[in-house]
């Protein structure tokens, strides 16, 4: 009965070598696989029949040679040689594994040889440490009290950035650099010193020295003097080259002063609106 299942091609790397002429002299010979020189794994891995006697673990082999130690009878017949290979493992074609061979978490730095290149692999611009998603970005404040003068209109001298992503910051004046026009969030919050009762502050936002949607003013408290807070935060829309700024004045008869450390001025542009 004809064997049933796979091939043996198909569940080891067998192979049929040429078989052996004796001479009666010789104990080595060559083998050979379709008449070209073929070297085994090693002796354990082949198997001779000789007069239908398998012998096996009598002999040794280097390169292409094996070697019987005696020399065997010229009227001897080898009936077969059969190397047995190391199984169906074998080494895959190029581009052949895909991921799905790949054991998730099987793969460490260890196993790289070098750095991976991604950049390829990328659409977009992957944010750095510290970066801004939307930009531009500012955010500046008062390194010290400002004065305000009574009934004058006042810049507010904002001197020191916190962050100004694209060097749009200058001279008290937010200027939307070539290309960045669009929606932006501003805000502003500050803190008038020592209003008396019935005393008024106002503040704003300027674009290109016209007064935009977002003034404030404020009325003190009855009473004792106090301390008034101005703040907006809120969407205006600005186009290349126009300038926004912050600026104040006070109706209270007499200079008021801006605290520094409650004083500040911020930005960004809007993405996707």
């Amino acid at each position: 009965m004809a064997y049933i299942g796979r091939g043996l091609d198909k569940i080891s790397n067998v192979e049929v070598l040429d078989n052996l002429t004796f001479d009666g002299s010789s104990t080595s010979f060559t083998l050979q696989k379709n008449s070209v020189n073929f070297t085994p794994s090693s002796a354990n891995n082949i198997l001779v029949s000789i007069d239908g006697v398998v012998q096996a673990g009598n002999f040794t082999c280097s390169g292409s040679t094996i070697d019987f130690g005696v020399a065997v009878s010229a009227s001897s017949t080898c009936d077969f040689i059969i190397h047995y290979g190391v199984g169906v493992v074998t080494t895959p074609s190029d581009n052949s594994v895909t991921a799905a061979k790949i054991p998730n978490g099987t793969v460490s730095n260890a196993h790289l040889a070098g750095s991976i290149d991604l950049t390829s692999k990328v659409t977009g611009v992957l944010p750095e440490a510290n970066s801004f998603p939307n930009t531009p970005a500012f955010k500046v404040t008062l390194s010290s009290n400002q004065v305000i003068a009574h009934d004058t209109l006042t810049r507010v001298t904002f001197d020191t950035e916190e962050y100004d992503t694209d060097n749009a910051f200058a001279s008290n004046v937010f200027t939307v650099p070539s290309g960045k026009g669009g929606k932006y969030f501003f805000e502003f919050h500050t803190l008038f010193d020592d209003f008396n009762d019935q005393e008024t502050g106002m503040m704003y936002i300027e674009i290109d020295g016209v007064k935009a949607v977002g003034s404030l003013s404020q009325l003190a408290g009855s009473g004792s003097t106090v301390n008034v807070t101005l703040h907006f935060a809120g969407v205006l829309t600005v186009t290349a080259g126009q300038t926004v700024e912050v600026v104040a004045k006070n109706f209270s008869g007499s200079n008021q002063e801006l605290r520094s450390a409650d004083t500040y001025f911020a930005g960004h542009k809007l993405i996707g609106v």
